[in-house]
């Protein structure tokens, strides 16, 4: 079992930064992949980026060069560093591990850009 715990969300302007944390716990040696997700009210959970243990990253056209995941492997911790945020870019951002081919998620962390 993988426990994911988000930090950092919050209420922000547009064009300012924010940082999400995802920390895991549990049984983590096997974790491959690390990411996070996000949900805009009435739509469908979206990816946003992942990064795979040996660091290589994987991005959403919408977020590219604005956003940066990175990843801690000796903290087990997953970030995400979000820059000149848009109102679109509202929503509630899930940490997501996969684990042997078993998906784990956070509970969620709310971004709220205003404009």
């Amino acid at each position: 079992q993988v426990g994911l715990v988000e930090s950092g969300g919050g209420l922000v302007q547009a064009g300012e930064s924010l940082r999400l944390s995802c920390a895991a716990s549990g049984i983590i040696f096997s974790i491959s992949v690390m990411g996070w997700y996000r949900q805009a009210p009435g739509k469908q959970r979206e990816l946003v980026a992942t990064i795979i243990r040996g660091g290589s990253t994987n991005y959403a056209d919408s977020v590219k060069g604005r956003f940066t995941i990175s990843r801690d492997n000796a903290k087990n911790t997953v970030y995400l560093q979000m820059n000149y945020l848009k109102p679109d870019d509202t929503a509630v951002y899930y940490c997501y591990a996969d684990q042997m081919g078993t998906a784990y998620w956070g509970q969620g962390t709310r971004v709220t850009v205003s404009s």
